[in-house]
């Protein structure tokens, strides 16, 4: 098993400038991306063992780092460039 940290820029290399906008302009995102990488990072404390978990608790996690990794890609694929206005 491979311990690397599930970093969002990593797993959505094609959408970084957009997670920035969106982490930026949208409250819901923000929230969404934070509590991503809050879970994620005790996953990888779990997987390295610098902060064990028990089986139970650690399926959980990955669960809610799924959740919200999908929701977040949902919200990536979703989004619709603001339309530029013509200059008069």
């Amino acid at each position: 098993m491979a311990h690397t940290p599930h970093e969002l820029a990593e797993e959505f290399p094609e959408f970084t400038p957009l997670m920035r906008h969106l982490k930026e302009t949208d409250g819901h995102f923000a929230r969404l991306f934070d509590a991503y990488h809050e879970t994620n990072r005790q996953v990888h404390r779990a997987e390295t063992n610098i902060e064990p978990l028990s089986d139970f608790h650690m399926e959980d996690l990955r669960k809610k780092r799924m959740r919200l990794k999908d929701e977040i890609y949902g919200m990536l694929v979703r989004h619709e460039p603001e339309a530029e206005t013509p200059a008069v």
